[in-house]
């Protein structure tokens, strides 16, 4: 599945990585196939995103080293909902802010939020929005009580 091949120029680049991201570990969930190889794979199947390339390891990566800690990091903060219900793009797009929010210093925590939201829209369903701002709003609001002790 590609989700990402049709090329809209008003896009940012970084929208275009992030829906690369999101491609790749959608699939990676699904394949037998080594980390390296869904990745190269779906930054191969848009130019636009070999542009990015740097940005979308560093990402996918990010998020494949901390998958286990970001879930329970969303546990904590679903409120009258089990995990196992959260649809799974919306699982993948909370783990991408999330580590976006706490590991990727240069994306200011307020962007990964709106994008993960913006990627929502797209990808999900239509309670996703508002549930992945949610989410991530409050991970963020605990992980600046963090920073300030």
């Amino acid at each position: 599945m590609s989700w990402g091949n049709v090329t809209t120029p008003n896009i940012h680049p970084r929208r275009i990585a992030r829906e690369g991201v999101l491609e790749a570990l959608f699939a990676h969930q699904f394949s037998d196939d080594e980390p390296a190889l869904v990745l190269r794979r779906v930054v191969d199947t848009n130019p636009a995103r070999k542009k990015s390339s740097d940005f979308i390891a560093l990402l996918f990566h990010c998020v494949l080293d901390h998958v286990d800690w970001a879930d329970e990091l969303i546990k904590t903060h679903l409120q009258n909902w089990e995990f196992d219900r959260v649809a799974q793009v919306d699982r993948v797009l909370l783990r991408m802010g999330i580590c976006e929010i706490f590991f990727i210093d240069e994306v200011p925590p307020k962007v990964s939020i709106s994008e993960m939201v913006e990627i929502s829209k797209i990808y999900s369903t239509d309670d996703s929005p508002g549930f992945i701002n949610g989410i991530l709003d409050a991970v963020y609001k605990d992980y600046q009580k963090q920073e300030k002790t």
